[in-house]
């Protein structure tokens, strides 16, 4: 089992899209528990600041993107209100599983509409939401410019596409520290918790091979997003990603 998740020094197109899915179908179970775990409940807060980049108001429409759990989709949809609309969409069936498991049982669950699809062509048309996110997942996908066009091109003009992601922090000492917990204990305890060796490996090499947040804020401008900007959060181990279309 074990050799099933090894990731080769990169993947690319289907194979990447087939691995990634492979790895969130063995971990959905336990992923809300070990994100919480693993960044010591810094999670919770770096979604609540996310979903307040996004400018979204109540009555508002938002898209999340590759949703996972639906963590962050409920951020959006504290914010839209009850009159508001919030679509969550992963290609993972597992994950939408639980992202179901877990809007159920909160007052949100008449806002939010779950959706099976694909964040490089979302099943969308043009100018259709006031925001478009995505959590823990551009380094995961097989061609992140474009996702974040697609992201732009279903959001209304004015309206803004954020990113959450894990970021390459730059302050010595701090960075040494990081880096050994994100690539040897982390892990461990990854696998610890879902029982199998692997998906969490999946961490640091998603990481190794992602661009610095400082290209993601250029690749947001090169979309066409207007005032790309980011910011690094706990020390620089996460950034979020703003731009306006």
């Amino acid at each position: 089992m074990a050799e099933t998740f090894r990731p080769k020094d990169k993947l690319y197109g289907k194979e990447k899209e087939a691995f990634v899915y492979s790895v969130f179908s063995s971990i959905a179970h336990r992923y809300d528990l070990l994100n919480t775990a693993l960044s010591f409940n810094q999670d919770k807060r770096w979604r609540r600041f996310a979903a307040a980049k996004t400018g979204l108001a109540a009555g508002g429409t938002a898209l999340d993107v590759c949703c996972g759990t639906g963590m962050l989709t409920l951020e959006l949809a504290k914010l839209a209100g009850p009159v508001g609309r919030v679509v969550g969409l992963d290609f993972c069936e597992n994950m939408l599983v639980q992202a179901r498991e877990n809007i159920g049982k909160t007052l949100y669950a008449q806002t939010i509409e779950l959706v099976q699809g694909n964040a490089m062509d979302l099943p969308f048309a043009d100018n259709t939401f006031d925001c478009a996110t995505i959590g823990f997942a551009l380094r995961n996908v097989p061609d992140v410019e474009r996702t974040v066009a697609e992201m732009r091109r279903v959001v209304r003009p004015g309206g803004t596409v954020v990113s959450l992601e894990l970021a390459k922090p730059s302050a010595p000492v701090f960075k040494q520290l990081y880096y050994f917990y994100f690539e040897q204990v982390l892990p461990l305890l990854g696998k610890l918790g879902v029982g199998i060796d692997g998906p969490y490996r999946w961490l640091p090499e998603s990481l190794r091979v992602f661009p610095h947040q400082r290209e993601i804020c250029d690749l947001f401008a090169r979309t066409g997003l207007k005032e790309a900007c980011y910011f690094e959060l706990t020390g620089g181990i996460v950034a979020v990603h703003v731009g306006i279309k």
